[in-house]
C-alpha cells in the first residue's frame, strides 16, 4: 500500500472508485481535483491510495474557514475491491499524521444519518471520531447531517 497526493493521472482510476462507491457523480472529479493540481500552494489536501500500482481509494480534506487548526475531511472512498482491507483507516490515519505534524487541531467529517450511510458512521467510530452534533432533516427530510469529531493531538 502507498499513499501520495493525487495526481492528474489518477483522475480515471478515482472516477472508477466513484461509480463504483456512488459517494458522488464521477463526473465531478476533474473540476474538484483540479484547482489542487494546478496550485502547489492550495492548502487542499488530496491523497490517493494505491494497491499494486493502481490507484484504489481517494480522500479529500480543507481547512475550516474562520476557524484555527480545524479541518475537514470532505470525501474519502475506497474501492469495494479492497473495503475491509485497511485501505480507508490507512489513508485517514496518513491525513492525521499529516496535519498533526503541521500543528492542526481537529478534523471533522459529515455523512448522512441514513441506514444506507450507516457503515460509513461506524468506519468513522472504527478510527476514534466521535459523533459530535446531529441536524435534523438536513440533507433532505428524514436525512440528517451527522458530524463526527477527532483531535488531531
Amino acid at each position: 500500500m502507498k499513499i501520495r497526493p493525487t495526481q492528474h493521472d489518477d483522475i480515471a482510476a478515482l472516477q472508477q472508485v466513484l461509480d463504483a462507491t456512488a459517494l458522488f457523480p464521477s463526473e465531478l472529479l476533474p473540476d474538484m481535483v483540479g484547482g489542487f493540481l494546478a496550485d502547489r500552494e492550495s492548502p487542499d489536501i488530496w491523497l490517493t491510495c494505491e494497491a499494486d500500482g493502481r490507484p484504489v481509494g481517494f480522500c479529500y480534506a480543507v481547512p475550516e474557514q474562520l476557524a484555527e487548526g480545524a479541518w475537514n475531511m470532505l470525501a474519502i472512498a475506497v474501492s469495494p475491491s479492497v473495503q475491509g482491507a485497511g485501505y480507508g483507516g490507512a489513508i485517514v490515519a496518513h491525513l492525521e499524521a499529516a496535519l498533526n505534524a503541521r500543528g492542526e487541531r481537529i478534523m471533522i467529517a459529515d455523512t448522512s444519518g441514513t441506514d444506507d450511510f450507516a457503515p460509513t458512521r461506524a468506519f468513522y467510530r472504527k478510527n476514534g471520531y466521535s459523533e459530535e452534533a446531529r441536524i435534523r432533516d438536513f440533507w433532505a427530510d428524514g436525512d440528517d447531517k451527522v458530524v463526527f469529531w477527532k483531535s488531531l493531538r
